[in-house]
């Protein structure tokens, strides 16, 4: 049992199929009576975002749920993978399925932050029944190239800070024209999500060689749109959040995505980019609204 804040969590390790040692927070909730979330972080992050997210919904006052936020291989507290090719969605979605059948769960909420609302489409084609409902932050169907290129271009190269307050300089640097309404305690705590602690300075918290895998990429080509993975979510409520100021997800996409999902419930978060962070109270109300009305 570790604690946050005040928050508490049971960590949870469990054996990939090719024998790494992967990593979970499992946020607890009093009993098991109503639909479990598993929560999947965006390319580089871990399960430290869902953390406000995730103490919400499991100590809500009246619909509390259990909540599992995953740190995929070469992420968080996942053990890295030898063979850099792995660091694909669809070997993520094979370790994200073996946990939910370690776990014993079934038709889950997906809360899936950028890539891991990638793996929840895809999901949604290869094993339709291990989801119940999806919550997709800030991705869609078609990845917009300017995002994509600007992703590109960080992971992997981005300079490792040599002190806490160069590592929230640097993200502000990076990232204050998406998000221009953060304090600095919101950079600070960004911060300590973003980077891992060794010998009290910031380290990479993701394996350097995901760069490889994720620099495949020709961003000279069309980049393939996943509808039908996209089309596969329309058995299952659907809600998707977008940043006001998202280079990944258009404004475009989120009204295509209503048209052609039956039952998709949409909102926009002013003032932030890719990805929204889930933090604030509007945010996670309304995504804890969203679950008690397809409980």
């Amino acid at each position: 049992m570790s604690e946050l804040d005040g928050e508490l969590w049971r960590d949870i390790f469990y054996t990939s199929f090719d024998d790494l040692k992967l990593y979970a927070r499992h946020y607890p909730a009093p009993d098991e009576k109503l639909r479990s979330v598993v929560c999947l972080p965006g390319l580089t992050r871990n399960a430290r975002d869902f953390h406000y997210l995730a103490s919400y919904l499991s100590r809500h006052p009246e619909k509390p749920r259990n909540v599992y936020c995953l740190d995929y291989r070469g992420r968080g507290r996942s053990q890295y993978d030898r063979n850099w090719r792995n660091y694909v969605p669809y070997i993520e979605l094979i370790d994200t399925l073996d946990f939910l059948a370690i776990r014993g769960l079934h038709r889950v909420t997906v809360v899936g932050t950028s890539r891991g609302g990638l793996i929840a489409m895809l999901m949604a084609t290869v094993r339709p029944t291990a989801m119940g409902a999806v919550v997709l932050n800030d991705i869609g169907p078609v990845i917009e190239t300017r995002g994509l290129a600007r992703i590109v271009g960080y992971v992997g190269r981005m300079p490792v800070p040599k002190t806490w307050p160069e590592a929230v300089m640097l993200l502000r640097e990076m990232n204050e024209r998406a998000f221009p309404d953060l304090d600095e305690a919101q950079w600070e705590e960004l911060a300590q999500a973003l980077f891992d602690e060794r010998k009290g300075r910031p380290a990479l918290a993701y394996d350097r060689r995901l760069a490889r895998a994720f620099g495949t990429i020709d961003l000279s080509q069309t980049i393939p749109d996943l509808w039908p993975q996209f089309v596969a979510l329309g058995q299952v409520p659907a809600f998707v959040i977008r940043g006001a100021n998202s280079d990944v997800l258009s404004a475009g996409t989120l009204k295509a995505m209503v048209t052609r999902h039956p039952n998709l419930r949409a909102m926009t978060v002013p003032d932030q980019g890719h990805a929204p962070l889930l933090k604030e109270p509007e945010t996670v109300e309304a995504i804890g609204t969203f679950l008690a009305a397809n409980d």
